[in-house]
């Protein structure tokens, strides 16, 4: 409620019957006849209502209202004028004036500018207190929203469809900012929603769920990281979106990879050791068989059959050992032709045991070139069972199914192996994933071992593998060699620290 009215009007009379009308309503009411009052009153008291005949002497004192408005926004103005005055009144005070009176004063309308002069401030205090208000949570949401941008972590917003509403600078700078995507699409080229999607089940159950994933950025760059689920509510309680965070763990992935990096070559050698106690089982055999028939021949066969595979089985457990001691590559320098005829002639008998074709596109020569033969052998051969597999995998559609060899020398002077089959294939996750530690695509059959080591067998020798790859069409795994040993090699599996030696 207004509470002092500053009443300037030139004629002292009129003022004071205007001041004793409006102090019966129980309104302070303060007089000035001259524009000189004017400017002293509003020095040196607050009011609430400026009731004033803008005409003084004549003299139009829009011009010193102005400068008290700026200074004082929420003073509300009343104008009392002549009717002929009216006009110019409106003219020059415009909006700045909730209400013109005309004189002789209707008390009405005097009432009614009164009410209406309250509601003015009232409304206006409002806002200055809104505005307040509205100040302290632009500052808190700039707060808020720099704490959101600067979270180390990946923050991605996602509505019911799983479609991306928003994200922090780190997410924006590694996988973009592409709102209205969605997020299976972004980082992890999916087609599909995930099997297991922690933001989906937040939606149905309103609770934080976590999951671990691998990630692959715009750069290609992949990262293990441990995602966690908070949902986000309306004003009815009602979750409309839910936050994603992602933490990047995969320096601990990594250091997990190290510490257990014994155990992983223990688990790649598991296969070839069986099969070398087989082969020596069947020596044992014949050994036997050409002792009873007194057969020397047979003898000497088996005796040099049981000689190499002790041989191997004695190299392989040695390797254990040097590579537990954080062993470097043994180069030496091979046939290329033969390397690559040992890994073809190693598969053949597993492909044509389930009628895979197998077809080799080998040149008679291409030199020698130096690596470690024994890693770089079973990394193929680890290629080349997958293709294998991606065939017995694809059985059932009635295709005929091949896997295809071809040795070549690049025009880099590389030696270049591709290993293309016409089975299952795999989509972009898959691909993108296979060479991760731990990841693979044949359920419990798997141990996520295999294409690991090999990619990074490959690596250490400075070669590189490119895959291409279609669902329901085939793989084509593509590896690239020097022929000579690189200066510098990366560590085994990817090791940053060197493993203490054994005792």
């Amino acid at each position: 409620m207004a509470e002092n009215i500053l009443l300037i009007e030139e004629c002292e009379s009129h003022a004071k019957a205007l001041k004793l009308y409006l102090e019966r309503s129980g309104i302070t009411v303060f007089i000035g006849t001259t524009i000189e009052e004017m400017q002293s009153r509003i020095r040196t008291k607050e009011f609430d209502i400026l009731l004033v005949n803008p005409f003084l002497s004549g003299q139009s004192i829009w011009p010193y209202i102005k400068k008290i408005k700026n200074g004082k926004p929420l003073l509300q103005v009343i104008v009392l004028c002549t009717k002929k005055n009216l006009d110019q009144a409106m003219d020059e005070f415009g909006t700045n004036a909730i209400n013109f009176l005309e004189i002789p004063v209707s008390s009405k309308a005097l009432n009614l500018a009164i009410v209406h002069a309250r509601k003015c401030i009232a409304n206006e205090q409002r806002i200055a207190v809104y505005s307040e208000r509205l100040a302290d949570l632009e500052h808190d949401r700039t707060l808020y929203q720099q704490l959101f941008n600067e979270v180390p972590c990946y923050i991605s917003i996602q509505n019911r469809d799983l479609r991306l509403i928003g994200g922090n600078t780190l997410f924006q700078k590694d996988f973009g900012n592409q709102i209205g995507e969605h997020c299976y699409e972004i980082y992890k080229h999916r087609s599909s929603p995930c099997p297991i999607c922690p933001v989906a089940k937040t939606f149905c159950d309103g609770k934080s769920h976590s999951t671990e994933e691998v990630v692959t950025a715009l750069s290609g760059q992949q990262y293990h990281v441990l995602t966690q689920t908070a949902p986000i509510v309306d004003d009815d309680g009602d979750i409309n979106q839910v936050m994603e965070i992602s933490t990047d763990i995969t320096q601990i992935r990594q250091l997990q990879g190290h510490l257990s990096s014994l155990g992983l070559m223990l688990g790649s050698m598991s296969h070839g050791v069986k099969g070398m106690l087989t082969a020596l089982d069947g020596g044992i055999y014949q050994m036997s068989s050409g002792l009873k028939k007194n057969d020397p021949e047979r003898i000497e066969k088996a005796f040099d059959l049981i000689k190499q595979m002790a041989d191997r089985i004695k190299k392989m457990v040695l390797e254990i050992l040097y590579y537990a001691k954080s062993r470097k590559l043994q180069y030496e320098t091979v046939d290329v032709v033969q390397l690559v005829r040992t890994v073809v002639s190693t598969i053949t008998s597993l492909a044509r045991k389930n009628n895979i074709e197998i077809a080799a596109d080998i040149p008679e020569s291409l030199g020698y070139m130096d690596i470690d033969s024994n890693w770089l052998q079973a990394a193929l051969v680890n290629l080349s069972e997958n293709a294998v597999e991606a065939c017995l995998y694809d059985k059932g559609n009635g295709k005929k199914h091949i896997v295809e060899f071809r040795l070549w020398e690049d025009e880099e002077n590389k030696i270049s192996l591709s290993i293309k089959d016409n089975g299952m294939g795999m989509d972009q996750e898959t691909r993108e994933k296979m060479f991760t530690l731990f990841f693979t695509s044949k359920g419990s059959q798997g141990t996520g071992l295999g294409l690991f080591i090999a990619n990074h067998v490959i690596k250490q020798h400075g070669g590189e593998i490119t895959v291409e790859s279609i669902p329901g069409q085939g793989t084509c795994f593509k590896v690239s060699l020097p022929r000579k040993k690189p200066e510098e090699s990366i560590a085994p599996f990817g090791k940053s620290l060197e493993a203490p030696p054994l005792d």
